[in-house]
């Protein structure tokens, strides 16, 4: 890129490429960037035909997004995920970092795994492989610079002082993730201590995708405070928060989403809030939340 910007200095368009969306896999056209309807979608019925099984979900979650994964589906993914990680360790991380130890590289790189969908804190992962806190914040900007990681920052105005200044962690890729954390199969991630922090990491993907592959920045943050009042993410669209809430849950319901209230505290109109969930379709919970199946995100 360095290169690239330096010979072609206002000749060139860059376009920022995550993996295959839920929405390529199935083949739907495209579309404009998630957000939350006003009101359920006339065509929402026609979403049925994407919902798959829990289990189906997981597994599509271990495997990940990659292409190639899906051009030829009989790859190994233990295998494919080992080749990446190590190109990625000899190649890009070699030539950005030169660092003399890839072993513990990848240990940071498997530390930050197991804490995807979590607060990002730079001194426990240093503690964790024995390394210095500016370390891994070096490390942390090359792993979100490539793509592999992405840091959402936390919503906070003048009016929410109490908020937590910290970025939430999320890994870009779930099979990468699943792989760096040692699942294997479905039913173990589905069964697993992961399996919440997963699903979470799989939507704020997901959506991040929708607005990356239009082309757009996504105006997506969260909201935590010291009394721990949180909320998943919110999405700021058209001069209004529009909250969300991520649940491994088929019975939605409005005790969901009790960090919604903390946006009243803000001077910017709070817009029509969300819990994506497991239900197998759209569901209004209330005048101002609706229910959206994790197969509807796009």
């Amino acid at each position: 890129m360095q290169h690239v910007s330096e010979s072609l200095a206002g000749r060139v368009g860059i376009l920022k490429l995550q993996g295959l969306s839920w929405k390529e896999l199935s083949r739907k056209p495209d579309g404009p960037p998630f957000s939350v309807p006003e009101t359920v979608p006339p065509d929402a019925g026609e979403n049925l035909d994407t919902v798959v099984g829990i289990t189906e979900l997981y597994k599509h979650i271990l495997r990940g997004s990659y292409p190639a994964l899906y051009a030829k589906p009989d790859t190994d993914i233990r295998i494919f995920y080992s080749s990446y990680v190590q190109t990625y360790l000899e190649r890009d991380v070699q030539s950005v970092l030169k660092v003399t130890d890839q072993q513990v590289f990848l240990e940071c790189m498997r530390v930050l795994a197991a804490r995807t969908g979590q607060l990002l804190n730079y001194t426990d992962v240093a503690k964790d492989i024995g390394t210095s806190v500016n370390t891994v914040k070096n490390w942390v900007r090359v792993l979100e610079a490539s793509g592999i990681i992405y840091l959402l920052q936390p919503w906070s105005s003048n009016l929410t002082k109490r908020a937590v200044k910290t970025p939430k962690l999320y890994f870009m890729d779930t099979g990468l993730c699943c792989y760096l954390t040692g699942w294997k199969t479905a039913d173990a991630l589905m069964d697993g201590i992961m399996n919440g922090s997963i699903l979470e990491t799989y939507v704020i993907s997901e959506i991040l995708k929708s607005w990356i592959h239009n082309g757009e920045d996504a105006p997506a943050y969260f909201y935590r405070d010291r009394e721990r009042h949180e909320i998943d993410l919110i999405l700021y669209c058209d001069g209004k928060l529009h909250p969300v809430e991520i649940k491994r849950s088929a019975n939605p319901d409005l005790s969901m989403t009790s960090g919604f209230r903390e946006l009243q505290k803000t001077d910017i109109a709070t817009g029509r809030g969300a819990v994506i969930c497991l239900y197998h379709t759209w569901l209004p919970l209330s005048r101002s939340v609706i229910s959206i199946p994790v197969w509807s995100i796009y």
